[in-house]
């Protein structure tokens, strides 16, 4: 998905309608596929039962999860995962939609937690509890905070249609040898954050040749300061709220390490070319601490060890506290779209109930940075010992401690992709005037 350049002037109303009109059309095709007669059942040119998964990253993610589907494969010879790659988790979406409409999409794929609502109120996902209550009891015993349960409000009381997959919170990292070098521990404040900021900053006349600190200008960061600052996203019942104050204080907080301190290295570009550069920027040494996703923790370890700017270790570090301690989760969830034929929904399950397993989603979590699903999985790398040897990889799941639920809102995907995030960048860069910016997105968030 390309970014939108530094300055750029904010969507007009063609490009919010352009947007409301997708997601129109997302549910027009939904309905549509909601409707339509289940597909055929497909045998593999080995016999075995098929079922197609659409998965939605590259690199070493994607090498974890096909060397699992390899597994299954070895394990057991009645399925076979036919694992399609479809881009970002927006791009992935979007072909998505266009499946749904033509009745071809895949008997399992994952989906961004935030759009779970909307789809399951169109109609569009299978409901899992009889596949669940087809297996022995408790056979699913996943964290609850990262399933259906703790990541919405109220999702434990809703039929069952999802379950967890690559789960994340945003973490902070930091260059461990200059932190050693300068005397600094992570910060656990925001006052904090701001002094050990200032004391990272290496400036060569008007060139800064370390930042401080950078955090992608993005709706997950920008919920986590506002869960800090004491305010909601949205209301229990989905109305936008947006922090009141607190998303205002958010919003300011950026706004004062990018001009008041100038600390803060604000990276260029939308959804994930940000995150990219941010990876890249602490790499390569331009910036000692930033804010990322759990999901880049053995990506960012193993090529510090051979970054451009020098080797170096990489700690992590829980985000800083304001009022209170919060984060959202992230990442993504298993939905199964209506529409498979039985058979092929069969096998997606099998599959789906074996990576919900202690040992799958163990390797899945050890092998990538994101966290384990399940309980007795994390249960036995606990006792096991792995966490006392790899600390890092204990930061984001004791943040579950203060993880802050999703309501579970038909609108929430919406209002993240239409209403606030378009808005972030310019408010920060510009600086637009944040209680103005925040009372605009609450306007646009009511548009339907």
């Amino acid at each position: 998905m390309s970014g939108r350049g530094r300055g750029a002037a904010r969507p007009g109303a063609s490009a919010r309608c352009s947007r409301r009109d997708a997601l129109r059309a997302l549910a027009a095709s939904i309905a549509a596929a909601a409707a339509g007669a289940p597909g055929c059942a497909r045998r593999s040119p080995d016999g075995r039962l098929a079922a197609s998964l659409w998965f939605a990253y590259g690199g070493k993610n994607r090498e974890v999860l096909l060397s699992l589907v390899d597994r299954f494969h070895r394990e057991q010879g009645r399925y076979r995962i036919e694992a399609v790659y479809q881009g970002d988790y927006f791009e992935a979406l979007a072909k998505l939609r266009t499946a749904l409409a033509a009745r071809a999409a895949p008997a399992l794929t994952h989906v961004v937690g935030e759009v779970v609502p909307y789809l399951a109120e169109a109609g569009a996902l299978e409901p899992l509890s009889r596949f669940v209550d087809a297996g022995p009891a408790g056979d699913l015993d996943v964290v609850e905070a990262l399933g259906q349960s703790g990541t919405f409000v109220g999702g434990g009381e809703r039929p069952l249609v999802c379950l967890p997959f690559n789960r994340s919170t945003p973490i902070a990292y930091y260059n461990r040898d200059v932190f050693r070098e300068l005397g600094l521990s992570p910060p656990s404040t925001w006052d904090e954050l701001r002094g050990v900021a200032s004391r990272l900053v290496v400036r060569d006349g008007g060139a800064t040749r370390r930042w401080g600190f950078e955090c992608p200008i993005d709706w997950w960061f920008w919920a986590a300061l506002v869960g800090q600052a004491g305010g909601e996203i949205l209301s229990p019942d989905g109305a936008p709220a947006f922090g009141g104050e607190a998303g205002v204080r958010a919003l300011r907080f950026w706004q004062a390490l990018v001009h008041e301190d100038r600390t803060m290295k604000p990276p260029p570009g939308r959804d994930y070319n940000a995150w990219q550069v941010t990876n890249t920027d602490f790499l390569a040494g331009r910036v000692a601490m930033i804010w990322t996703s759990t999901a880049f923790l053995r990506y960012l370890e193993e090529n510090a060890a051979q970054a451009g700017a020098g080797r170096f270790e990489v700690g992590a570090a829980p985000l800083p506290r304001d009022v209170r301690a919060s984060v959202p989760t992230g990442g993504t969830m298993f939905v199964m779209p209506r529409g498979a034929a039985p058979a092929a929904q069969e096998a997606a399950f099998a599959f789906l109930r074996w990576m919900m397993q202690p040992e799958q989603a163990n390797a899945w979590a050890t092998r990538t940075g994101y966290m384990p699903v399940s309980r007795r999985g994390l249960e036995a790398l606990t006792r096991g010992g792995y966490y006392a040897a790899h600390p890092n990889d204990r930061v984001a799941v004791d943040q579950l401690a203060h993880a802050a639920p999703w309501p579970w809102s038909p609108d929430l995907f919406r209002v993240q992709r239409e209403a606030v995030q378009p808005r972030l960048e310019e408010a920060v860069l510009a600086p637009r005037d944040a209680a103005e910016t925040l009372s605009e997105a609450v306007r646009a968030a009511r548009e339907r």
